[in-house]
């Protein structure tokens, strides 16, 4: 048993000495001290041994088991360390070399937009609020008094996920959603930016599903004059000081009386162009004042309190004011429509890039 341990320990010592790798270590380690390794099949010649010859042999053979781990751990080390070494200087970084640049994102325009609008109505006390896209019949027909089987429903063609639930084709439901919340049927303003979604067949102009901002002031002795005084500072503020605004009557179902509101054009100064189709003025929005049955069906005393509401589409807002003539454009992901709108006030292109 000895003299075959010292063999095996001898010609451990003329390989290993051969090892460059770490793959050709452990290569070497399964030859000793694997399953059917050298170390391994002496040890099982213990069995054929006396009971006198098994303490030598034992001894000898954990001494040989020692010898070659500590070796095999030994030159694992020594070679590990020379990979890396060599790795570290193939892949060795020059700090002096310029930097790659890396292309940078930009604001959509479609947010900018958006929290334009917010920023605009948070100035004038109003409070942002979201809700649902997926919305019920009750909140997104009912409430806002459009019955069962009330033809203005034909004019929404709604996405319908079951006879109840449905992807809602408009943010008003925030608004019922929002009055009823209200236990104590206080007056409040609010916005209600979202997108909505209908069956709408998708071209330059159109889209099945887009962004609107709702608003709703629901209070004492509100009237048209405060629907106009607030509607005239969000056509300045988005389109430029200059601009006037008209309503013409309309018909919405959860408003009474309700309007559709345009701008005089801010591109011929209402001398008519391509623009405004040679009217001189551009439509913006719809609005009108709270239908009494919506503010009695969400809680509200329609004889104590009155409200306005409005709807604009964000997509046209942001078409109007950049000059994009295609609506599909906003979704397109084509990183050379969106460079166009990293500007800063000013229209200087941003000096942080």
């Amino acid at each position: 048993m000895q003299e075959k341990a010292q063999k095996i320990k001898t010609m451990l010592e003329a390989e290993i000495k051969n090892m460059t790798s770490s793959t050709m270590v452990n290569e070497l380690k399964v030859k000793y001290l694997g399953k059917k390794g050298l170390v391994t099949e002496l040890s099982k010649e213990m069995g054929t041994l006396s009971q006198e010859e098994r303490k030598e042999a034992g001894k000898s053979l954990n001494e040989l088991r020692h010898f070659v781990e500590e070796s095999i751990q030994n030159q694992m080390e020594e070679v590990s360390q020379k990979e890396l070494d060599e790795k570290l200087k193939k892949e060795k970084i020059d700090p002096t070399l310029p930097g790659m640049t890396l292309p940078i994102g930009s604001v959509h325009p479609l947010t900018k937009i958006t929290e334009e609008i917010e920023e605009l109505f948070v100035s004038m006390g109003y409070s942002v609020v979201s809700g649902p896209e997926v919305e019920d019949d009750l909140h997104n027909f009912q409430l806002l008094n459009l019955p069962k089987n009330h033809p203005a429903r034909d004019s929404q063609d709604t996405f319908y996920i079951t006879e109840e639930l449905l992807l809602r084709s408009q943010t008003s439901p925030v608004q019922a959603r929002t009055m009823l919340k209200n236990k104590e049927k206080t007056p409040f303003r609010i916005i209600c930016p979202g997108k909505v979604y209908r069956r709408d067949d998708d071209d330059a102009t159109h889209s099945h599903e887009f962004h609107q901002i709702e608003g709703l002031v629901v209070g004492e002795n509100i009237s048209v004059a405060d629907l106009k005084g607030t509607l005239e500072i969000f056509a300045k503020k988005m389109f430029g000081e200059k601009r006037e605004v008209r309503f013409r009557p309309s018909f919405f179902p959860f408003t009474e009386p309700s309007y559709e509101v345009d701008v005089s054009c801010f591109q011929c100064g209402g001398k008519g162009c391509n623009i405004c189709k040679g009217t001189g003025w551009i439509e913006i929005l719809g609005s009108g004042m709270v239908h009494p049955n919506v503010l009695n069906d969400c809680g509200y005393d329609a004889k104590k309190y009155t409200g306005f509401a409005f709807g604009v589409g964000v997509e046209r807002v942001a078409m109007l004011k950049y000059g994009i003539t295609d609506i599909r454009d906003f979704y397109a992901n084509d990183i050379r429509f969106l460079e166009q709108y990293n500007r800063v006030e000013g229209g200087r292109e941003d000096e942080s890039k």
